[in-house]
């Protein structure tokens, strides 16, 4: 009823947090929620009462002046502007009905006392209820103390009940009512006598303005709580989320960083070794020795140029707990020779994959460092099982291949390595599209080896997985 008199305005309150007092557990499962308190109005809230109390001030004054037109106000002896000024008197709390909801309900329920008994045509008309009925509903649905307003509504049912029994005793209406009871035709009344009829008239008609009011209040008041619980609960869903996408991150990094210490681990026992085999056959055999020499320089430059890769992953984010090891593997890391052994385990899953090799010099391929091997390898196991999860491709074609940007054995050609993998499925129905973090995977081991990825749908269909490294 009120919603149509523009007072109340939809959606939550923005910029305002409902108090962080402990809340004690209800007594009686219809009273949850009963030690929330609703935050206040919102400015513009406030203003659309304002603006919607001014409407109601101005209907009320034409209604009165029509109704004083088709003779609805006879026999009224106060002036004109009493009766305006007792509309005004009834109407004007609500400007701050939602800021002091309590305060305004009991005011009106004095205003309606008093007015009614002073100027009585005026409690009949529809402004004049209309607005009691606003501050009853506003005070349920907005009120921040809740055992102080049933205490206000208790007092205000009172209140009510003793205006009910004075306008049957005090007021001048009360003859004339039954006159006209008494002169009413014996056919057409009910099996009640006339009194008794007229009091459970007026009973069932105040319970129903009074109850309606404080149902749709009550209404309103766990709309607002509901939709507070649903945002708090949209923001804890947020962050977690937030917090899982950063640890798998984290571990994702971890695990890269495992691999490439097992990597210049190797490069290090490489060093020793040679240099161990140069200082025997140092005096003996120098070119033995020189060879060796070179050996250490190489393993020893390409170790520092990985463990430089390894501090930038370490560095990227803060390190996660030492008791997650990100699934990191303590078994020899795998490389572009376990390729053929991956193929193999997809298609005993299902999976019909070609896996292609090409080279532009003979070697190419056995001569890529292991780092660059095994980001190779996880790029491809990654890419298959993503066809496998996601996917309705029955087959997919793998590519390994070797190139240069320039002449081929020119000193100016940037050399590169390439691995593509591509199927022409559709993402399957009902399926999730899954976290991202294995995409973000291959991003990162590319960026690792300052590589480029192009991720996406092809053209003709199906999805496609292409990721180039530079050779020095």
């Amino acid at each position: 009823m009120m919603e149509t008199l523009a007072f109340e305005t939809a959606g939550p309150e923005a910029g305002h947090r409902g108090s962080d007092r402990p809340r004690r557990r209800p007594l009686l499962p219809w009273r949850t929620g009963e030690d929330w308190e609703r935050p206040g109005p919102t400015e513009e809230q406030q203003r659309n009462d304002v603006i919607g109390t001014l409407i109601l001030l101005l209907v009320a004054a034409v209604i009165l002046e029509v109704s004083r037109g088709i003779g609805a106000a006879a026999g009224e002896t106060r002036p004109i502007w009493a009766q305006h000024a007792a509309l005004a008197l009834m109407i004007l709390p609500l400007v701050v009905r939602r800021r002091y909801p309590v305060l305004v309900m009991l005011v009106s329920s004095a205003a309606f006392l008093s007015l009614s008994l002073l100027v009585p045509s005026i409690a009949g008309q529809a402004a004049f209820q209309a607005a009691y009925f606003a501050s009853l509903y506003t005070a349920v649905a907005w009120a921040r103390d809740r055992r102080i307003l049933w205490l206000g509504t208790v007092v205000v049912i009172a209140v009510m009940a003793l205006w009910v029994l004075l306008s049957f005793t005090v007021s001048s209406s009360y003859d004339g009512m039954l006159e006209r009871l008494n002169e009413g035709d014996e056919t057409y009344r009910g099996f009640l006598p006339p009194l008794t009829s007229l009091a459970i008239y007026n009973l069932a008609i105040n319970g129903a303005y009074f109850g309606g009011a404080i149902m749709f209040g009550m209404s309103s008041w766990r709309s607002a709580h509901q939709r507070e619980l649903l945002v708090k609960q949209s923001a804890q869903l947020e962050a977690q989320s937030a917090e899982l996408a950063r640890q798998a991150v984290l571990d994702e990094r971890l695990r890269i960083a495992r691999e490439l210490h097992d990597v210049v681990a190797h490069h290090i026992a490489v060093i020793g070794v040679q240099a161990g085999a140069a200082r025997r056959v140092l005096e003996k055999k120098p070119d033995a020795a020189a060879g060796a020499l070179q050996t250490i320089e190489a393993s020893s430059r390409e170790a520092v140029a990985e463990m430089r890769a390894l501090l930038g992953v370490l560095r990227a984010e803060d390190q996660p707990a030492a008791e997650s090891d990100g699934g990191a593997r303590r078994t020899p890391e795998p490389g572009l020779a376990d390729l053929p052994a991956l193929v193999a385990e997809h298609e005993q899953l299902g999976l019909r994959v070609a896996y292609h090799r090409s080279e532009e010099e003979p070697g190419a391929l056995d001569r890529i460092p292991a780092p660059l091997a095994l980001s190779i390898y996880r790029t491809v196991q990654e890419s298959l099982a993503n066809v496998r999860r996601h996917s309705t491709a029955s087959a997919a074609v793998v590519a390994l291949r070797t190139g240069s940007t320039g002449a081929t054995g020119s000193t100016g050609a940037a050399k590169w390595v390439e691995v593509e993998t591509v199927d022409d499925g559709r993402p399957r129905s009902g399926s999730t599209a899954g976290s991202g973090f294995g995409i973000r995977g291959i991003r990162e081991r590319a960026a690792l080896h300052r590589g480029h990825t192009e991720i996406g749908p092809r053209e003709g269909g199906g999805w496609r997985v292409r990721v180039r490294f530079p050779l020095s």
